[in-house]
């Protein structure tokens, strides 16, 4: 979906010269502007221009990408659930980079699970702010999938990072906002942090090699309060989640 810009969006997608790309013009709409509802009706615009020769819908944001390792596990997954129509769709672990490409964050307001492929049916519907999915007011029975979203939406330069939360500020309280000549501080928003062991995406290594901001973080502190400190701990020691929010049901086959 592309929205009514002038921001050079348009020019940039058609450069990409891809036969695989459909743009789709779209208009948001002003009035649905609190709780970011405005972003789950234009997932729901890009779902219902989906054909019904397509059966699996992979949905992903413009900061989130696949690691290219985890294709096959997707593929096999896809094609071990497609006959079972109680499977509304797929679940995927996240990685949420934040300030650099070394840290992540893994707390509590870092969801860990979230679906990202759900079959063509159009009973299924954008929930909220477009973070998840529900089917006639439902949550989706869905299978966890041995994949990793990447998910970078909280890594740019420290001025950017700022301009992009005051855009964003106005579709969650439905009011302008003027905008801040501050940079984010990324040493002291974060409550807690661990270094990224891992590989990223083949896409990303340009960008990672571009990286023009520096940012010292001590990802040993943790700032919270006594009772999320606790729970914290407790989910490092005994790796479960109390009190965790799904936006989904895990479907009984996977027991």
């Amino acid at each position: 979906m592309l929205g009514d810009s002038e921001d050079g969006t348009r020019e940039l997608i058609e450069s990409i010269g891809s036969a695989n790309i459909q743009i789709i013009d779209s208009v948001w709409d002003e009035s649905q502007k609190t709780g970011g509802r405005v972003y789950a009706l234009e997932t729901d615009k890009a779902f219902q221009a989906v054909g019904p020769e397509y059966d699996w819908c992979l949905y992903i944001q413009a900061d989130e990408i696949l690691h290219e390792g985890d294709y096959p596990e997707i593929k096999d997954a896809i094609s071990k659930w497609h006959n079972c129509k109680d499977v509304d769709g797929l679940l995927f672990n996240y990685f949420h980079f934040y300030g650099s490409y070394d840290y992540v964050g893994n707390t509590r307001k870092w969801y860990r699970k979230e679906i990202r492929i759900i079959r063509n049916d159009k009973s299924i519907q954008s929930y909220r702010d477009a973070q998840g999915f529900r089917k006639q007011g439902r949550k989706l029975s869905v299978m966890p999938v041995d994949a990793t979203i990447y998910h970078y939406g909280w890594v740019r330069p420290p001025a950017k990072m700022q301009q992009k939360c005051d855009s964003v500020k106005k579709y969650y309280s439905g009011e302008p906002n003027e905008p801040t000549t501050y940079e984010f501080d990324y040493e002291h928003n974060f409550d807690a942090l661990t270094r990224f062991k891992g590989t990223h995406p083949g896409v990303m290594i340009k960008r990672i090699a571009a990286k023009n901001w520096k940012i010292e973080i001590d990802s040993s502190k943790i700032r919270m309060k006594f009772k999320y400190r606790m729970l914290y701990y407790f989910e490092k020691y005994f790796g479960k989640r109390l009190f965790e929010y799904r936006n989904y049901v895990i479907n009984s086959r996977s027991k």
